[in-house]
Parts: C-alpha cells; sequence; structure tokens
C-alpha cells in the first residue's frame, strides 16, 4: 500500500510539475501576451525567444529542462523503482503539453523532455550539446538542430550506460513532442514550398 501511495505521488507531482507553464507566464509579464496566440502559437522556449526576446527564452528553456530534471529528481527522493521515475519523466512531459493550470492547452514538451533524459543519463549532455550546436551552424534550425541531437541519448543508452531501458526510453520519451509537432511541420512546409526551406535557413530568425 505504501509503495503504490508513492508511486501515485512520484507521478502526480511530475505532472503537476511539467503543467507549470513558464513560457506563458513569461507571455504575461513581458508583453502581456497569451503566448500561444502569437508567433508559431506553441508555450515553448523557442517561440518565446522569437516572440519576446533572449533573455525570456532563455528563462524559459531553464525552467522547461528544469521541469523534466525535477520531475525525475523528486521520484528518485521518494525512492520509486527506476521504471517508476521513467513513468514521471513522461508524466512531466505530458504535464507540459496538456496543462491542468491552462485547460489542458500547453506546448509540445520537447524542452521537459531533455531535462529528463538529461538527469537520467547525464553522460549524453556534453554530446547532445555538440550535435546541437553544429546543426544549428549549418541548419540555422533551432528547433530541428535540437530534434536531432535527441539521437545522443539512445547510443549513449547503448554505449555508456549499457541500458535496454535507458535505449528504449530515450527512443520513445521524444514521440510525445515529435507528435504534437507534426501540425507545425505540415505548416512549415505549405509556407517554405519546399523541405530545404523547411530545414535550411538562411539564418536563425528565419521563420515560417
Amino acid at each position: 500500500m505504501e509503495n503504490a501511495l508513492l508511486i501515485a505521488l512520484a507521478i502526480t507531482a511530475a505532472y503537476l510539475i511539467g503543467s507549470i507553464p513558464a513560457a506563458y507566464i513569461a507571455g504575461r509579464l513581458v508583453k502581456q501576451v497569451d503566448i500561444r496566440e502569437v508567433g508559431s502559437r506553441n508555450m515553448g522556449a523557442m517561440n518565446t525567444f522569437y516572440t519576446l526576446g533572449f533573455a525570456a527564452g532563455l528563462a524559459v528553456l531553464a525552467v522547461d529542462i528544469g521541469k523534466g530534471a525535477a520531475a525525475v529528481a523528486v521520484a528518485r527522493g521518494l525512492g520509486v523503482p527506476l521504471a517508476v521515475e521513467m513513468l514521471a519523466g513522461a508524466a512531466a512531459v505530458i504535464g507540459h503539453g496538456y496543462p491542468v493550470f491552462l485547460k489542458f492547452r500547453g506546448g509540445k514538451g520537447g524542452a521537459t523532455c531533455i531535462g529528463v533524459l538529461a538527469f537520467l543519463m547525464p553522460w549524453a549532455i556534453p554530446f547532445y550539446a555538440a550535435v546541437f550546436g553544429l546543426g544549428l551552424l549549418l541548419l540555422r534550425f533551432p528547433t530541428f538542430s535540437y530534434s536531432l541531437a535527441f539521437l545522443c541519448f539512445p547510443l549513449l543508452a547503448w554505449l555508456k550506460y549499457h541500458s535496454w531501458e535507458f535505449l528504449i526510453y530515450s527512443a520513445v520519451l521524444p514521440l510525445i513532442p515529435a507528435i504534437k509537432y507534426i501540425p507545425r511541420v505540415r505548416e512549415l512546409r505549405a509556407r517554405a514550398g519546399s523541405w530545404r526551406k523547411v530545414l535550411v535557413r538562411r539564418n536563425i530568425k528565419d521563420r515560417f
């Protein structure tokens, strides 16, 4: 009974942590706007960078990554099994996408995924940062660059951690934001006219 309560507490806490709407709060504080109604209409760090500025975007990015890490840290502090830590991480990502505080209309959860996987596999952090930086340098498309860098996690799960659990989890967890991103990808393709224009930008500020 006690174990069941701890598991429920870990997952509930993770969902509530994930539901903290950092980008929405930043939009209201900085420009008195609903971040979900401007720019790409996503309640996330990248839309915050583009619509509110670098400082606000950086703050939101830090909070959103921190939400993922904090959700798993709370679960670990409760002493639950690794599988429950992983479920807590997924709950935080779902919380970001469907926050109870905003009638379940949130963002996609990419940054929160980063926080979850970075906490579980810290050795992957420098590799993730390197791939993201290289992708940004070559493609000048932040969203695609950080999405591409997620490939580092399954690779490190196998080569460094030798864990099938981490391998499968790190391959599946990013599918949550990826599925939510499909309509945006279609929108970008329609506006750009070609996949090359979607994936390779003239500069970092270039948007469709």
